[in-house]
């Protein structure tokens, strides 16, 4: 970066112990919620080691002090479940060495239903000796290939999966009698909070998937096994643009956690958009919960041991399908490695070790990353309304998508109001769910965080923001501004030509014009919607279909 080095020695240690990816890559090659090509690990159903892919993917992951890889994914299929077997383990052995190169761990995604589709057995229950007996004996083999394994994810009881809940135990029950099969090789169990009914009825307002995970996990606290880390989503729900910290977070005094963020940009613009992720995260990393682990006043980056990030990687020339998308990398590394870390400074060491020293092209490249974020927000969901993409692929605009599903209710757009009531009083009581002040600040419409207003509470179209607008003109005016700021971003961009090489110059050049046209279909899309239902017009005039 041509700074000078300290003329003393430089020690620097890790904030956090584990510093995770966790791919969704599955042994067709194929990659759940992937947006930069195939797989690195698998290919046509098997462990793929061609080439010196793996050992540069290594390399980059050390750069930035990453140290362990989940290798599949979470939603582990019957084919995956063989990963534990002998058609596989020789491979996966030869795999981790090259990871190990590079300081890096392999830890494999398992299913809780292994006894049955791989053992043969007639149940999953983790309290029956022949559930148990099977788990040992498939870590023990697993060690004798894999000898510097991790140990496992699970994703259990989530989503149809099946899970302990599933023969009448809980969650401390079933991540358990893996800790014990694992427990003799000083391996891990990652134990995955994001367990919730995904069978709701929209009509029941009462059920809110937002406080799933604190109810199924914190009564267990101190019951789980030493090697067991619980990761926790950033937020109550699933990877939105803008979400409350989990509750969960930092609440449990005698059970280690580990905080899971998204870098694949599921719901966030699938890496064809530009949003740099690093200020979303930062605000969890740094809020407060107050009552947590190391007391009052601790942020939630001191309270957790680790934090794992769903994979944006695949097979494609630049890695991340999107240039910029590197940024969410390279600033997941480093937040990792310093949590006190500002997303600016990320942001602007990035730009300089990737496209050097010119002072006009770092500074521009910054100004956009940190822009993309308020951006992406502005023009797709603010004020803390998620979930308006469409079922499915979760790209471009769906108001009312998922509004009546199973998978649950996130708006209750009507022609009153909109929002979700998660007030103690006569909402959801999920704001019952965090100490003071939190407490009392989410609970009230005259303390929430406005960019929170809506995810707790459910406001009339004319309720009166801080700023003096009202909620309805709040909506039309962020969706033209932030279709707006889209077209900076690409008129900053091609202020650079000349300045980066053709053939990058022209590949973020291709995406960004692409997030132009997608800004303006959100922009034109939601405000129909709301104009739609609330009947109230643009006080500017501006053309709303």
């Amino acid at each position: 970066m041509g700074l000078d080095l300290p003329a003393g020695p430089l020690v620097e240690q890790p904030d956090l112990d584990l510093r995770m990816l966790d791919h969704w890559d599955n042994l067709d090659g194929t990659v759940e919620r992937g947006y930069a090509g195939n797989s690195v690990f698998f290919s046509q159903g098997e462990v793929y080691l061609g080439g010196r892919r793996l050992a540069d993917y290594a390399r980059l992951l050390a750069s930035v002090g990453i140290n362990a890889i989940a290798l599949n994914n979470v939603n582990v299929n019957v084919d995956a479940m063989a990963l534990l077997t002998e058609r596989h383990l020789p491979r996966l052995g030869e795999l981790a060495n090259i990871l190990n190169t590079f300081g890096v761990r392999l830890f494999l995604s398992v299913g809780f239903a292994g006894p049955i589709a791989s053992g043969g057995l007639a149940s999953a229950d983790p309290l029956d000796p022949e559930v148990r007996e099977w788990w040992s004996q498939t870590a023990r083999k697993a060690y004798s290939f894999v000898p510097g394994l991790g140990g496992f994810l699970v994703k259990a009881g989530s989503e149809s999966l099946p899970g302990p809940r599933d023969y009448g135990r809980d969650h401390a029950e079933g991540a358990n009698v893996l800790a014990a099969a694992l427990a003799p090789f000083g391996g891990l169990v990652v134990w995955r909070c994001f367990v919730y009914d995904c069978q709701q009825d929209w009509r029941d307002r009462s059920t809110d998937r937002a406080k799933a995970a604190y109810e199924e996990f914190l009564p267990l606290d101190g019951r789980f096994a030493d090697n067991v880390v619980l990761q926790v989503k950033a937020g109550p729900m699933d990877f939105q643009v803008r979400e409350p910290p989990s509750p969960l977070l930092g609440r449990m005094s005698h059970t280690a956690q580990m905080l899971e963020l998204q870098l694949t940009q599921e719901y966030t613009g699938q890496q064809v958009h530009l949003c740099y992720l690093v200020p979303a995260w930062k605000e969890v990393l740094d809020f407060r919960p107050r009552t947590s682990v190391l007391g009052e006043g601790a942020r939630v980056a001191q309270s957790v041991t680790g934090v794992a990030g769903v994979a944006n990687i695949g097979d494609g020339p630049n890695w991340t399908g999107h240039d910029l998308a590197q940024a969410n990398l390279y600033g997941f590394g480093r937040l990792a490695w310093d949590t006190t870390a500002s997303a600016a400074h990320v942001a602007s060491e990035w730009a300089g070790l990737t496209f050097g020293a010119d002072h006009t092209t770092t500074e521009v490249i910054c100004r956009m990353l940190m822009a993309s974020w308020p951006a992406y927000e502005a023009y797709t969901a603010p004020l803390g309304v998620g979930w308006m993409v469409t079922p499915g692929t979760h790209y471009g605009p769906s108001p009312d998508g998922y509004e009546y599903s199973r998978w649950g209710t996130y708006h209750f757009a009507d022609f009153a109001g909109v929002g979700v009531d998660r007030s103690t009083s006569h909402g959801t009581g999920f704001t019952a769910q965090y100490d003071e002040p939190w407490r009392s600040a989410f609970d009230d419409p005259a303390t929430c965080p406005e960019e929170l207003l809506l995810f707790f509470h459910h406001l009339p179209y004319g309720y009166v923001l801080r700023s003096g607008k009202t909620i309805i003109q709040h909506i039309y005016d962020s969706h033209f501004e932030g279709a707006a700021v889209a077209e900076d971003l690409l008129t900053m961009w091609r202020s650079l030509a000349g300045r980066v090489d053709v053939a990058r110059f022209a590949a973020v050049e291709e995406r960004l014009a692409r997030q132009v046209l997608h800004a303006r279909e959100w922009r034109d899309v939601i405000n129909a919607y709301f104009y739609r239902k609330s009947g109230i017009p643009d006080e500017k005039g501006r053309p709303i279909f």
